[in-house]
C-alpha cells in the first residue's frame, strides 16, 4: 500500500516537468497548436464548460478562489498547531506538507496547460486575421492617435453621464454583461476564429477588493468564465468584459486580447461599447505617443473634448486612489506569470497592441 502511495506521488510530481516540456515544444509549432488544439480541442471543451458554469448567475471562479483562500488559511493554522504540539516530528510534518503543496501545484499547472495554457503558443491574431506586417513612424502613430481622438470625441456625445459629468452605465454592469456578446457575434462574420457559444461574462462580487490588486478582469480557465471587476470606471467596464471574453475564446496573449476587445467594441451595435473600446485603444496609443514624441502628445491631448477629458481624469484618479503595495506586488506576479508563459516582455507586452492597431489603421 505504501509503495502504491509513493508511486502515485511520483506520478503527480512528474506532471509539472512534463507540462513544462510539452509547453516548450508546443511553442515551436504554433500552426499545429492552432489547427489541433486552439480551434478544436480547446474550443470544444471551453464552450461546454462555459455554458455549464454560465447557468449559475454568480462567478463560480470567485467562489472557488475564496474557498481555496479559506482552505489555505485553515491548512496553515493546522500546520503551525501540529508543529507546536509535536516538536519532535515538526520537521517531518513540515516536509510532508511541502511535498503535498508541490504535488498540488504540479497537478494544477498540468491541468492549466492542457485546459488553456497552450493557447499562448497558437498562431498570432495578425496571422489569423490576415494582417500584413507593418512598420510605422511616430508621425503615423500620431495620425492613429488623432483618428482615435476624433472617434472618441464623437462617440462621447452619445453616452450617458452622471452628475459629475463622467460616463455612466444607466442600466448597471449586469446589463453590460448581458449585451457583451453582440460584438463578438458581429466580428465572427469577418473573423470566424472569434465565434462560438459561450456563457456570459460574470461580475466579480468582491470588485472593490480586486481594484487594490490593479486587476480589472480575469479569465478563469478551470471554469471557462470571463470575470469583470465592476468597481473600475464605467467607461472601461464594457471593453474589460470584451478583453476577458477574448481570453475565453482562446486568445491568451494580453496584447491580442486588448486589440480584440477594441475590434469587437467597434463592431458592437451599442454606443457605450464602441466608446469604451475606442477609449481603451486611445489610452494605449497615447502612452506610446508620449514615449515617442511628448510634444505631439501634449498637442493632441489638448484636442480632447470636455467629456473625454473628464473620463480620462476619472480613470487616472481611480488608479491613483487604488495604488498600494498589494497592487505593485500583483503587477510583479502578473509580470512573472506572463514571462513564464512565453510573453517575454511581461506586462509590457500590452504595448504591442499598437502594432495591431496600426496594421488595421494603415490597411483600412
Amino acid at each position: 500500500m505504501k509503495n502504491k502511495f509513493i508511486s502515485k506521488r511520483s506520478f503527480l510530481i512528474l506532471l509539472l516537468p512534463f507540462a513544462i516540456i510539452f509547453s516548450h515544444f508546443s511553442s515551436l509549432n504554433p500552426s499545429t497548436v492552432e489547427r489541433v488544439y486552439s480551434t478544436k480541442i480547446y474550443k470544444f471543451i471551453s464552450q461546454i464548460l462555459s455554458i455549464i458554469t454560465g447557468i449559475i448567475p454568480i462567478s463560480v471562479a470567485e467562489l472557488i478562489l475564496l474557498s481555496l483562500f479559506a482552505f489555505m488559511v485553515y491548512k496553515l493554522v493546522t500546520l503551525i498547531l501540529a508543529m507546536i504540539n509535536d516538536k519532535k516530528k515538526r520537521y517531518k510534518i513540515l516536509a510532508n506538507n511541502l511535498v503535498n503543496l508541490v504535488l498540488a501545484i504540479s497537478t494544477i499547472y498540468f491541468i492549466f496547460i492542457f485546459s488553456w495554457g497552450l493557447n499562448y503558443h497558437r498562431s498570432t491574431f495578425a496571422e489569423i486575421a490576415g494582417y500584413d506586417e507593418v512598420t510605422y513612424t511616430s508621425v503615423e502613430l500620431a495620425q492613429l492617435a488623432e483618428h482615435l481622438i476624433d472617434q472618441a470625441n464623437d462617440l462621447r456625445q452619445h453616452v450617458e453621464e452622471n452628475k459629475d459629468g463622467v460616463m455612466t452605465l444607466p442600466n448597471g454592469s449586469f446589463d453590460v454583461m448581458r449585451r457583451a456578446d453582440k460584438g463578438f457575434d458581429n466580428a465572427a462574420e469577418v473573423y470566424p476564429a472569434l465565434g462560438g457559444k459561450y456563457g456570459k461574462p460574470k461580475v466579480v462580487l468582491m470588485s472593490r477588493v480586486m481594484s487594490y490588486t490593479g486587476v480589472w478582469g480575469v479569465y478563469f480557465p478551470f471554469t471557462a468564465e470571463a470575470n469583470v471587476n465592476i468597481s473600475i470606471p464605467d467607461s472601461l467596464i464594457p471593453s474589460t468584459a470584451l478583453h476577458e471574453m477574448a481570453h475565453q475564446r482562446g486568445f491568451a496573449r494580453e496584447d491580442e486580447a486588448d486589440y480584440i476587445a477594441y475590434l469587437t467594441a467597434t463592431m458592437h451595435p451599442d454606443v457605450d461599447f464602441q466608446y469604451s473600446g475606442t477609449l481603451m485603444a486611445l489610452r494605449h496609443t497615447m502612452r506610446a505617443l508620449a514615449r515617442a514624441d511628448v510634444d505631439v502628445f501634449k498637442e493632441l491631448y489638448s484636442t480632447f473634448g470636455d467629456g473625454l477629458q473628464r473620463d480620462w481624469d476619472h480613470i487616472n484618479a481611480h488608479n491613483q486612489q487604488h495604488e498600494s503595495i498589494v497592487r505593485r506586488a500583483s503587477s510583479q506576479i502578473n509580470n512573472t506569470y506572463l514571462k513564464a508563459n512565453a510573453q517575454k516582455d511581461g506586462v509590457q507586452s500590452y504595448g504591442r497592441m499598437i502594432d495591431l492597431l496600426m496594421a488595421n489603421y494603415l490597411q483600412n
